[in-house]
């Protein structure tokens, strides 16, 4: 099996999760992975049950593609994220609920919790609004990924990356989980953050944290 072909099952049954999981619904949300000097990424309107190793469309980093079917109308950002971060090799979008309320309310996710560590730094932030598929919108969500692995997507949802997809998978069901907490804790009173030592010290132990540890290869 080429490498290329493994990479397109993987996103087949990567989305396949994205329901399950909680992530997403529909054909909302979208998958990529870096593959060669472009990227797969899924089809547009596609629901992910029907989507084939064959609808998974490749994407040159000048956004050409020679394919029946035409990518996720966000394939913009995918490119940028690749382009502006070597050590990226999946990105996961996806619109979960918790992550969206607060997106909703152009919140950033603060210190509240030691998995805030799974973003790479004390916060999880939220781009600033631009309609869906521009460059501008492109443009803020690479800004709020600067020095981070996951981010929110002011009234729209939210980014993980990673390694590979299945970190990126995870990733993005940890933020989800983070948002769902950060949502409890503020109905029930005023959330407590961790102090920047908190903070370094449970980014040095994910360090070598399960699906955390993943780096990218070539």
């Amino acid at each position: 099996m080429s490498n290329e072909r493994a990479l397109r099952e993987d996103i087949v049954t990567n989305g396949l999760k994205l329901t399950p999981s909680g992530l997403s619904q529909g054909t909302s949300g979208n998958l990529s992975i870096r593959c060669g000097d472009g990227f797969l990424i899924t089809p547009s309107g596609v629901p992910y049950g029907e989507i084939t190793a064959e609808d998974v469309v490749l994407v040159d980093m000048d956004g050409r593609y020679e394919h029946r079917r035409r990518p996720s109308s966000e394939w913009r950002f995918h490119r940028d994220i690749y382009t502006a971060r070597p050590d990226v090799h999946a990105v996961v979008h996806a619109h979960p609920p918790y992550s969206t309320g607060l997106a909703i309310c152009r919140m950033d996710i603060p210190a509240v919790h030691y998995m805030i560590a799974v973003s790479g730094g004390d916060s999880i932030r939220c781009s600033d609004y631009y309609t869906y598929g521009t460059q501008a919108l492109s443009d803020a969500v690479v800004r709020a990924l600067e020095g981070r692995s996951a981010c929110l997507m002011a009234n729209h949802g939210m980014i993980a990356t990673g390694a590979d997809i299945e970190q990126a998978m995870w990733r993005a069901v940890e933020v989800e989980t983070l948002a769902r907490q950060y949502t409890l804790a503020l109905q029930a009173g005023k959330p407590v953050l961790l102090t920047d030592a908190e903070v370094v010290q449970a980014l040095e132990k994910f360090g070598n944290y399960g699906l955390m540890s993943k780096q990218a290869s070539a």
